[in-house]
């Protein structure tokens, strides 16, 4: 198995791995912004970049033999709370709401690009984990 994943399509990294996986079971993945396989920042409305970062989560989780439905804890940082709703528009079309992950939500003053509002971390489990 592959530890330290950098899945093909995957935005650029630079000193980080998109995912991890760890004791077989475990899958950490590294913070995602609104940027896509051409290193295009998400620009546009809040939602838009939502869905970028989720996209970018699921091909993570994807090369890690996983998906957005095992994911256990988010965490997720906004530059403006008013994009709240937003975020939650796209998070309910991914998970389940039986069983919602754990999820902290943290109001940052700015990210690594001027134009990103929004990135999120996860952990997640590998299927058949839980």
């Amino acid at each position: 198995m592959e530890y330290f994943i950098r899945p093909a399509g995957s935005p650029p990294v630079n000193g980080y791995s998109h995912a991890v996986a760890f004791h077989g079971a475990m899958i950490a993945v590294s913070g995602q912004v609104p940027v896509d396989g051409d290193n295009l920042v998400g620009k546009g409305d809040a939602e838009t970049q939502v869905r970028q970062v989720y996209a970018n989560l699921a091909t993570a989780l994807e090369a890690a033999g996983s998906s957005l439905e095992h994911v256990v804890k988010l965490t997720v940082y906004l530059t403006d709370l008013d994009d709240l709703g937003a975020f939650r528009t796209v998070r309910d079309e991914h998970q389940d709401a039986e069983r919602p992950p754990a999820c902290s939500l943290v109001r940052v003053a700015g990210l690594v690009h001027p134009d990103f509002r929004v990135e999120i971390d996860a952990l997640a489990v590998t299927p058949g984990a839980v």
